[in-house]
């Protein structure tokens, strides 16, 4: 196995970290660039990069996310969705943009983002630091949207910590292959196997309240996630 899918294997979300560390602007510069070598659609590019490092927008984003560790972390990426760009290219080129209403362009850009985000993550702990996803950037989407003063046509998908790790938790098993691994056709007969990672990943839930997996996501999904 080569050091690459170790590092791959190895991962875990970090939510401690080291306050007052800073990234080297060399090592950053690397990160970015790692995020943005991402396959696209149509090589759109359809994300932009947020770097967030001063303490008091940190803290914001902390609150606005509900995530502590945001304002702990050297440094926050938001990662958002941007067809902004593709309406300044209509425009010099005097295209309609016609497609902009339409759904498809918000899984455009969530899988823009979400390969983008994966690499600058990889890149991130090849080089020795922490970090973790903060999917709670979508919480309030109109107060984040303001406060990164985000035009039309742009909104934040996720967020990612970066920095030096205050703590070191174990790897989380996954689901087993078979649970989500499936060839030719789809598997619905997989019941079994979740019931069986329940007991797996109870010793490593204690965040979670020490549940198991189909518990914790039956009762994550059984209410809004978005303030009304």
């Amino acid at each position: 196995m080569n050091h690459v899918i170790n590092q791959m294997l190895a991962h875990r979300s970090i939510r401690a970290y080291q306050t007052g560390q800073t990234i080297p602007e060399d090592e950053l510069d690397l990160i970015i660039r790692a995020a943005k070598s991402a396959p696209s659609w149509i090589n759109g590019q359809h994300y932009s990069i947020i770097g967030i490092k001063d303490a008091a927008r940190k803290a914001k984003l902390a609150e606005l996310t509900r995530n502590p560790y945001v304002a702990d972390c050297s440094i926050f990426l938001v990662f958002v969705g941007d067809f902004y760009r593709v309406s300044l290219a209509s425009e010099l080129h005097q295209k309609s943009f016609s497609t902009k209403q339409e759904a498809d362009l918000l899984l455009v850009a969530a899988t823009d983002v979400g390969l983008a985000c994966q690499n600058a993550l990889t890149a991130a702990e090849s080089l020795g630091y922490g970090t973790v996803c903060i999917g709670g950037i979508r919480r309030d989407i109109d107060a984040v949207s303001e406060f990164l003063e985000l035009p039309e046509m742009v909104l934040p998908i996720v967020g990612l910590c970066i920095g030096t790790p205050a703590s070191n938790p174990p790897v989380k098993p996954r689901l087993p292959k078979e649970a989500s691994y499936f060839e030719e056709t789809y598997r619905t007969d997989t019941l079994p196997l979740l019931e069986a990672y329940d007991k797996t990943i109870i010793p490593f839930s204690e965040r979670e309240g020490s549940v198991g997996y189909t518990e914790r996501i039956a009762s994550f999904y059984d209410k809004s996630y978005y303030p009304a």
